[in-house]
C-alpha cells in the first residue's frame, strides 16, 4: 500500500511534538527514569495542587472501582496521546479476538495494524477524513447516512458519490458501475481523481438500522483492492445486533491494510465519557495521533482509567456477557416500536426489521416529503422524530422518510407516539 498517495499535504506535514517525543510529557519515559533522576523537563502540573484526592464508582452490581490517591494523580494529569497502555492493550487483545486481522503480523511500514483512543468515534472520524480528503476529491458512501459525517465531508470540499443501499445494506452492483467510469490502474495517476475512500456503517446503520451482509462485505472489499481505495468501516452499532452470528467485519477481511476502523463504547458504557478508538494501519493510525497532540493533546486520563479499570475487572468475557445484556434491551426496544407500528402505521406506511442499532426508517406513503409533517404537525403533537431529509448529501431534497429511534422512550409511549403519527399521516393525506 502507497499510504502517502491517500494523505493530505496537511497531514504530511506534522510532526511530532519535542516536548512529547521527549517522553509524552514526561509521563512516558521521565517516570521511567531512576527516582535519581532529577527532572526540569516537563511541564507538567504539580499533583500536590490538585483539589481531588481519591474516588469510588459503584457499578449496578454494587461493585466499585476505586481511584486511591496515586491512581487519583495519574488521572488527572497529561498522558500518552494514543490512550494509556494498560486501555491500548486491552483493546488490541479484543480486536485480535473479535476481527483477528491479518494486519496484526505484518511490519509496521506495511500497514501492521495499530488502535489509538479518541475522544468518541466521531473526533476519530473526523481525523481520518481530514487526514486524507483534499478539495475535489472523490469519495464514496451510501445513503442515506449519519448526518454527522456529512457535516464534516461537506466543508472539506469533497465530491460525495452516493452509492444505491437497500434493507440489506451498500449495493456492490451500485457501487461497481460508479467504479466502472475508472480503470484500475487509474488509481496510479493523481489526474484521474479515483475515489480515495468509501465510508460505510456496516451495521445498524444510522438510520436505516440495516447491516451489511458478509457476501456483500466480500464483494465490496474486492472492488476496494481492485481500485485501491480505503474502507473506512464506522461501527458504533458493532455492539448491538440482534442476530445471534456477527457477520464478520471489513477489517477481518483485510490483507492490504485498507481497512481504518472506528469503534465506540458510547453504547455499550456511556455516551458522554467519549471514549473510542481507532484501528488500522499503523502509518494511518500515527498520524492521528499527530493531529491529536495538536488538537487535544490526548484523551481524557480519567476516563480512560475509569473503562479501563472497568474492563480489566471484566475481562474479555464479562465484558461481551454485558453487551449481550445490552444487546437483549435493545432488541426488545425494537419489538415494542415494530409491534407500535404493525398496530398503527399498517397501510400507510412501510419499514424494514433493523437488525442492529437504534433506529426505525420508516417510509411514508402518499406524502412525497414529510419535513412539514414531522418538524410542524408532530411538534405541535409533543411528538418528535426526524425527518428523512438530513440524511442525504442534498438535504433540501423531498424525503418521505422519518427515522424512530426506540433507545429510549418506554413501550407504551412509542405506542402513543405512533397512534399520533398514523392520525397525523391519515389528516395530511
Amino acid at each position: 500500500m502507497n499510504y502517502r498517495r491517500f494523505l493530505t499535504a496537511t497531514s504530511l506535514a506534522r510532526t511530532c511534538s519535542p516536548i512529547r517525543a521527549l517522553g509524552e510529557t514526561g509521563t512516558d519515559k521521565l517516570v521511567k527514569a531512576p527516582k535519581s533522576v532529577i527532572s526540569l523537563a516537563a511541564g507538567s502540573p504539580n499533583p500536590r495542587m490538585f483539589p481531588f484526592k481519591t474516588a469510588i464508582i459503584t457499578m449496578e452490581d454494587g461493585t466499585t472501582i476505586q481511584f486511591g490517591e496515586e491512581i487519583m494523580k495519574r488521572a488527572l494529569q497529561y498522558s500518552q496521546t494514543a490512550g494509556i497502555p494498560e486501555l491500548l492493550s486491552w483493546l488490541k487483545q479484543l480486536q485480535v479476538k473479535l476481527h483477528n486481522p491479518p494486519t496484526v503480523h505484518y511490519p509496521p511500514s506495511q500497514g501492521q495494524m495499530d488502535i489509538c483512543v479518541t475522544i468518541g468515534s466521531q473526533d476519530g472520524l473526523c481525523k481520518v477524513f481530514e487526514m486524507i480528503v483534499n478539495p475535489g476529491d472523490n469519495i464514496l458512501l451510501n445513503e442515506p447516512t449519519y448526518g454527522g459525517t456529512l457535516q464534516v465531508l461537506k466543508p472539506l470540499g469533497c465530491n460525495i458519490i452516493s452509492v444505491a443501499s437497500d434493507e440489506h445494506g451498500m449495493v456492490p452492483d451500485s457501487l461497481r458501475e460508479i467504479l466502472s467510469k475508472w480503470k484500475p490502474e487509474d488509481s496510479k495517476n493523481p489526474k484521474k481523481n479515483t475515489p480515495k475512500f468509501l465510508y460505510t456503517i456496516p451495521n445498524g446503520n444510522n438510520p436505516t438500522g440495516n447491516s451489511l451482509t458478509s457476501d456483500r462485505k466480500k464483494e465490496i472489499y474486492e472492488l476496494a483492492r481492485i481500485y485501491d481505495f480505503l474502507i473506512i468501516e464506522d461501527d458504533p452499532y458493532y455492539f448491538l445486533q440482534f442476530n445471534k452470528s456477527w457477520a464478520p467485519t471489513f477489517l477481518s477481511m483485510d490483507v492490504d491494510g485498507r481497512v481504518i476502523r472506528a469503534d465506540s463504547f458510547s453504547k455499550v458504557l456511556s455516551s458522554g465519557l467519549r471514549v473510542g478508538f481507532l484501528t488500522g494501519p499503523r502509518p494511518l493510525i500515527q498520524r492521528v495521533v499527530l493531529h491529536t497532540e495538536v488538537s487535544a493533546l490526548h484523551p481524557s486520563t480519567f476516563n480512560q482509567l475509569m473503562v479501563s479499570q472497568l474492563l480489566h475487572q471484566w475481562g474479555q468475557e464479562g465484558f461481551l456477557v454485558h453487551v449481550h445484556r445490552v444487546i437483549d434491551f435493545y432488541r426488545s426496544q425494537r419489538d415494542a416500536a415494530l409491534a407500535a407500528a404493525d398496530r398503527w402505521l399498517s397501510g400507510l406506511a412501510e419499514w424494514h426489521i433493523p437488525t442492529a442499532g437504534m433506529f426505525l426508517w420508516i417510509k411514508i406513503k402518499g406524502i412525497s416529503d414529510v419535513r412539514e409533517l414531522i418538524e410542524e404537525k408532530a411538534i405541535k403533537k409533543e411528538i418528535l422524530l426526524l425527518p428523512g431529509n438530513g440524511f442525504y448529501n442534498n438535504s433540501s431534497a423531498p424525503s418521505p422518510y422519518v427515522r424512530v429511534s426506540f433507545s429510549s422512550a418506554s413501550p407504551e409511549q412509542m405506542d402513543v407516539a405512533f397512534k399520533i403519527l398514523a392520525q397525523l399521516i391519515k389528516e395530511s393525506l
